[in-house]
């Protein structure tokens, strides 16, 4: 067996569970790191921005779970595009603790969401493709 298949059967292995999904992986790696960041926020922004952080990064997993049990493809896709709005909100939540000086750096974070939302848009084509 070549290396290219080798990575191809990899990739293309049947799921049995959301967990199974890379992009669900990266996505709940981004809310761990997101939690983390968030710690060190004001206290006053507790029921502000580190709420609505926290809850816009658990939707982004939390709506990639649910469509990946949906049966037909158009509720699949209005899940996966609630988790790219969801992952949208998170990016500029980035942008403003930045500017707002609550994190020095967002890089490691801004990385994660752009694979994510590769991986989302890649995701969705591809059922659009089987439509």
């Amino acid at each position: 067996m070549s290396r290219n298949d080798t990575i191809k059967n990899k990739y293309m292995k049947k799921t049995t569970s959301f967990e199974d999904l890379l992009v669900w992986q990266k996505g709940h790696q981004f809310v761990l790191e997101v939690y983390k960041m968030s710690k060190q926020f004001p206290k006053e922004e507790l029921y502000g921005l580190t709420s609505q952080f926290r809850r816009a990064a658990i939707s982004i997993t939390a709506n990639i779970a649910e469509g990946y049990k949906r049966i037909g493809n158009k509720e699949k896709l209005r899940f996966y595009n609630i988790a790219q709005a969801s992952l949208e909100e998170c990016r500029y939540f980035l942008i403003l603790s930045k500017d707002l000086e609550y994190v020095k750096s967002i890089s490691k974070e801004k990385e994660l969401i752009e694979e994510v939302s590769k991986m989302l848009n890649a995701y969705c084509r591809s059922i659009l493709n089987k439509t």
